[in-house]
């Protein structure tokens, strides 16, 4: 029984423990209580069109990529826009790499 007893002791004052506690009633009692500052809505401006966030690359065209922290020159082999990915050849190496879309800088 005493088990149960402190198991509930020890379980309410966690609980209470991660309750957040609030400072706006002790600031409203002790008379320092400010009036909140509304913030008028931001104004939205007429829409205009964005520029692509994705650069338009196609096979054949030299890029820079970024490998380990520094931009290397490459040349698109093939770009699977639905994927969002380009396959490029990476000059002074053998092998292949596919990249993101938006990690291609196009020179």
């Amino acid at each position: 029984m005493t088990k149960k007893f402190f198991a509930v002791m020890f379980l309410s004052l966690t609980i209470a423990a991660c309750e957040p506690t609030s400072t706006e009633n002790n600031s409203n009692a002790n008379g320092n209580a400010r009036p909140a500052a509304s913030s008028p809505a931001p104004v939205s401006a007429s829409p205009e069109p964005s520029a692509s966030v994705t650069p338009q690359v196609k096979a054949g065209d030299k890029v820079r990529i970024t490998i380990n922290g520094s931009a290397t020159d490459a040349t698109v082999l093939s770009v699977d826009e639905k994927s969002g990915k380009v396959t490029v050849k990476v000059e002074g190496q053998k092998e292949e790499k596919t990249v993101a879309i938006a990690d291609v800088i196009k020179n």
